[in-house]
């Protein structure tokens, strides 16, 4: 497996754009499924989530072409509505053709998805909400399978505000006959995108940001040319890593309103940022002071994706700070490898309990998921000498070339392919 080498302890300098949102273009990827003909989706980064997605779409029939950040898709000789088991094992987000390919086909058949091992994420509202418009679902040895005719409007409340959930139920609705509620929907802006994509299709959806979302059903719906948002996550991690190593980073292609609850948290840390347009700036000259609590929520709360890399920048920190994670039981993984680099971090149940170091220091440590793996990296790069990264491949599923990113601000930063050896060359 792919390893990062990190020579630390130089702040970051300069100007990056931020790429499109993983988040919002994987949905949207999902849902160019529900029109027939070719679309061009614009500002798709190139992700392992990304390739994910367009080999199970290139396994239902679908021509795809992802060149620089373009993706250029005909859905026309979409073929089977059948999920390949092999790939949906790969990553969570495949859940997101149960509706759209419902809708087209009036039945689909999945596998219980795979993804980071960061806790226990049930797909019971996904299946609920495809219930109540009318689907019949059948769960076997992990094999689930949907039918119906064409799905009917409903009012849907969901118990908590899944994001996954209420993209799949906006897009079964989008054709459905009558209109369809959701209450108690996700906020978060990649829905917001979900929504302007499919009403560009033809969709007559409104509420997308708010928790209730009304869809009013259509006909058909076509083709179109749409640009994802930028990922807040990736930009939030330039951020914190710009004040971990406490450097001076302006990032571009930005929506700083997507970032409010970091922005707010990082400027009690004493990081100065300014906001002009999509343009951010954030500095930090001195020593972070702690931050007393920070609470993770769903949007438009702090988000969980963001947590263990803040963690880092507060175990730098002047002072004490405490985490509460409520989200996701299993997002301290990354604490047992902050404490080989020298960070003193005590959890308790969902709680982290942060005391700030003067530094961290290099060590070989293991990115154990996604943002663990970002999070890492950032504690190399504000480190005191060489930081072996290892299980790159899991940062890769968010990040677009993360050392790359990061050579571009002055990190020395390296990925390091293993070379084969004489048995896997043999097989």
């Amino acid at each position: 497996m792919d390893k990062l080498v990190i020579e630390g302890g130089s702040p970051l300098s300069g100007t990056i754009r931020i790429h499109g949102a993983k988040n919002a273009a994987l949905p949207i990827l999902a849902a160019s499924l529900l029109a027939e003909g070719v679309h061009s989706l614009h500002n798709v980064p190139k992700l392992l989530d990304i390739e994910t997605m367009l080999n199970i779409l290139g396994r239902l029939g679908c021509r795809a072409v992802h060149e620089e950040e373009t993706v250029t898709m005909d859905t026309s000789t979409l073929s089977t509505s059948h999920v390949p088991e092999d790939l949906m094992r790969q990553m969570r987000s495949s859940i997101f053709l149960m509706g759209p390919l419902l809708a087209r086909f009036g039945e689909v058949t999945i596998y219980q998805p795979g993804g980071c091992a960061i806790g226990e994420r049930k797909i019971d509202l996904h299946l609920q909400g495809l219930k109540l418009l009318g689907a019949e679902i059948e769960e076997s040895n992990g094999r689930i399978s949907c039918r119906a005719g064409r799905l009917k409007g409903s009012d849907i409340h969901l118990d908590y505000p899944s994001v996954g959930a209420t993209e799949n139920i906006m897009m079964a609705a989008a054709m459905a006959e009558g209109t369809t509620t959701i209450s108690g929907a996700a906020r978060e802006p990649e829905i917001q995108d979900l929504q302007n994509f499919l009403n560009a299709m033809g969709a007559q959806i409104i509420g997308a940001g708010t928790d209730t979302i009304t869809i009013r059903g259509v006909e058909k719906l076509y083709s179109c040319t749409y640009e994802v948002i930028p990922d807040r996550i990736v930009a939030g991690t330039v951020m914190i890593a710009a004040a971990a190593t406490r450097g001076s980073v302006t990032l571009t292609h930005t929506n700083a309103g997507h970032l409010s609850s970091l922005i707010h948290v990082l400027r009690r840390a004493g990081v100065q940022i300014t906001v002009c347009n999509d343009i951010i700036n954030v500095s930090c000259m001195g020593r972070p002071r702690a931050v007393e609590r920070i609470v993770t929520s769903p949007y438009p709360s702090f988000p969980t994706d963001l947590q263990s890399q803040v963690m880092v920048l507060l175990s730098l920190a002047d002072g004490f700070s405490v985490i509460k994670e409520t989200v996701f039981e299993g997002r301290f993984k990354h604490v047992e490898e902050m404490a080989r680099m020298g960070a003193d971090i005590s959890t308790d149940l969902n709680r982290a309990f942060i005391r700030g170091v003067q530094r961290l220091y290099g060590a070989t440590v293991e990115a154990t998921d996604l943002r663990a793996g970002a999070a890492l990296v950032i504690a190399g790069l504000a480190a005191q000498g060489t930081t072996v990264v290892e299980q790159a491949h899991h940062i890769d599923r968010g990040y677009d070339g993360i050392e790359l990113l990061f050579q571009k601000l002055g990190a020395r930063i390296s990925r390091k392919v293993p070379v084969p050896g004489p048995f896997d060359l043999a097989n």
